[in-house]
């Protein structure tokens, strides 16, 4: 069949000969191929952007000082790289694109220090720190490799900030910074020649960034952590040197920086806040730094500037939490049950939770929208893994832990079980490039997984009906009737609800699907906000009963064999869901849940390599993942 292409393009043109006539069918603006004339995303490009090396002060302070920038490039490429406990770890698939995130403050100190770097040695920290490396040293695959835990032990207790005489790296966060330009220059460049050379458009993206690092114990800014990821090349990023806790830790200053970045420079930039579960309370908080309430300025600049969220990594997920959505039996998932790093759960710590999870800061987004006429967080979802062992592994039978003492071993389960081997950004784009990725970023076309990579579609629109849910070319048929995860509706036709197309296939090499829900949020006409949860598509052919429950999809796992099957669950669901209490003039939000069938979790494959038993009974075997999309929203006319 023939297809017209309102683009004429010379340079394309074939031409055929009939009865002696020559005709370009180009010139006519016709292509045979369907795919030629395509211009939405038919890929998921799937990648990391939270990853730290050897070059971040904590990651090696805590055991990582063997795996640099340049190996965690070559492992996410596929490439086996050789840990630091000796053995060899390599990716079943290897990542589209990554971005090593090392943390700004400190950046490349200790790796400089080890190879005996002048530029740093010609410092008043660098001197001192090499003499305290002499007199606190321990290799971290000796560590690993003890028959015993104690070893491990006693490196952990050495570099903890509780401990008699902490790790001197620590200091890094309260005491001792390396200001000289000419050394942080001198890294930089290294950061951003690594990225340019690893970067291989069409085949594999390496994103220059970095990231912003208040301390965690800040009073106004505690883990408000912020990954910077530049669309440039080095060429534009190395004309700036990263913005660090010692230049600001109010984050309108950050984004005070990237407008100048994007103004001065030409390039474009982005931040995406670290997942806010350990923020006090304060990730989400609508107030600014100085503990006022946030105005139009500040709620534009944020909207501006941090388009995603990472709202689930190896700290634990951030979607919801069980004490804001007690009806959703699904929000107790890989929770961070503590405060923080360090102490019991302060006084308000329940009140303090909405500000900190995802689903509850779309809510307040609408609230402030009301308020302010701007959506302050307004952001897409993606999944990151926040390792700091240069390895990014998301996978739950390859799991190399959060920092390198977290290696595997025979003594880590019981110390680092409560880590979640979390998670992935998906990016539906048109091809695998930074400017391409990064494009699909802004737009908000991305999703998180908690480490499978199902492929996950969703539409918003007014006019989808059910039969498009079984299109082969599905995502044609979304693109044209409506609007893409991270995009938005409006002009609600009279007596019309939005309509959604939903398309979720399993990891080829994972587990089956158990359901797709909807997750829709709303600010009521009376200014109270609210949430339901709406099963869509169930696998197995079940359906709720009259009160609205779903039947468990049951659970084929063997937990000592650390195994599973997919005799239960589907490969496939699709729908088209219409919002049955939709209200034309209340702001609202959808997006999808996706949710596995139970597999074995890398605790469970911990204890089968190892042979570990007598395990304490609160450390979880069994897990389901998940994958959640970017919202859409709904706005009325004004």
């Amino acid at each position: 069949m023939l297809q017209r292409d309102s683009k004429r393009t010379a340079a394309f043109a074939v031409v055929v000969t009939i009865l002696g006539a020559s005709y370009s069918l180009a010139d006519e603006g016709y292509y045979y191929s369907p795919a030629a004339n395509q211009s939405h995303p038919t890929a998921a490009y799937w990648g990391d952007t939270h990853l730290h090396t050897s070059m971040s002060v904590d990651a090696n302070g805590m055991g990582n000082k063997a795996i640099s920038p340049d190996m965690a490039y070559r492992f996410a490429k596929g490439e086996s790289v050789r840990a630091h406990n000796g053995e060899l770890v390599r990716l079943r698939r290897p990542l589209d694109f990554i971005v090593v995130a090392d943390h700004a403050v400190n950046l490349g100190v200790l790796p400089r220090l080890q190879r005996l770097d002048p530029l740093i040695l010609k410092t008043e920290i660098g001197k001192k720190w090499l003499e305290e490396m002499k007199q606190v040293p321990f290799q971290t695959g000796d560590v690993l490799t003890a028959e015993s835990p104690d070893p491990r032990q006693d490196a952990l207790r050495r570099i903890s900030t509780g401990g008699e005489t902490p790790g001197f790296f620590w200091k890094a966060w309260s005491t001792d910074y390396v200001e000289d330009k000419e050394f942080r220059k001198s890294v930089w460049e290294e950061v951003c020649a690594n990225a340019d050379f690893h970067n291989d458009p069409g085949h594999f993206t390496a994103f220059i960034g970095y990231e912003w690092t208040p301390p965690s114990k800040h009073p106004r800014s505690p883990n408000f952590h912020r990954n910077v990821i530049f669309e440039g090349g080095a060429e534009q990023a190395s004309q700036v040197l990263p913005f660090n806790n010692r230049d600001s830790c109010n984050v309108e200053d950050l984004w005070a920086f990237l407008r100048d970045y994007e103004d001065r420079v030409g390039g474009k930039v982005l931040a995406i806040p670290h997942n806010g579960n350990l923020s006090s309370g304060m990730m989400f908080a609508p107030v600014d730094y100085d503990d006022k309430p946030i105005d139009r300025d500040y709620a534009q600049s944020r909207a501006r500037w941090e388009p995603l969220y990472e709202m689930t990594q190896y700290k634990g997920d951030a979607e919801a939490h069980p004490i804001l959505s007690p009806t959703d039996e699904f929000a107790d998932y890989e929770t961070w049950h503590r405060h923080g790093f360090f102490g019991e759960r302060p006084e308000g710590w329940a009140k303090q939770k909405q500000f900190e999870y995802a689903r509850s800061a779309l809510k307040l987004g609408l609230e402030q929208k009301s308020k302010l006429g701007i959506n302050p967080f307004k952001f897409g979802m993606i999944g990151a893994t926040d390792s700091h062992t240069s390895l990014s592994t998301a996978r739950e039978d390859n799991f190399w832990g959060k920092i390198s003492l977290h290696e595997p071993s025979p003594h880590r389960i019981k110390n680092s079980w409560h880590f979640a081997s979390s998670g992935m950004a998906a990016v539906w784009a048109t091809e695998n490039t930074r400017s391409s990725l990064f494009a699909a970023m802004k737009r908000k076309e991305t999703y998180a997984t908690t480490g499978p990579r199902m492929r996950v579609r969703f539409f918003g629109g007014w006019d989808y009906e059910a039969a498009d849910a079984d299109q082969f070319d599905l995502a044609a048929v979304g693109y044209s009737k409506g609007v893409p995860m991270g995009g938005d509706l409006t002009h609600a036709p009279d007596g019309k609800a939005p309509t959604f197309l939903i398309r979720a296939v399993r990891d080829p090499d994972g587990a089956n699907l158990d359901r797709v829900q909807v997750i829709k949020g709303w600010r009521a006409n009376d200014g109270e906000l609210h949430e339901e949860i709406y099963n869509v598509s169930l696998s197995d052919g079940r359906q709720p009963d009259g009160t609205g429950q779903v039947p468990p999809v049951g659970s084929t796992v063997d937990v000592k064999n650390a195994s599973y099957s997919n005799s239960i669950g589907d490969p496939e669901l699709a729908t088209v869901w219409e919002d049955p209490d939709f209200d034309p003039l209340e702001l609202a939000f959808y997006y999808a849940r996706v949710i596995e069938i139970p597999t074995p979790r890398w605790t469970a494959y911990d204890a089968k390599r190892y042979g570990l038993t007598d395990l304490p009974d609160n450390i979880p075997m069994v897990t389901q993942e998940r994958a959640y999309t970017s919202p859409i929203w709904y706005t009325p006319v004004d």
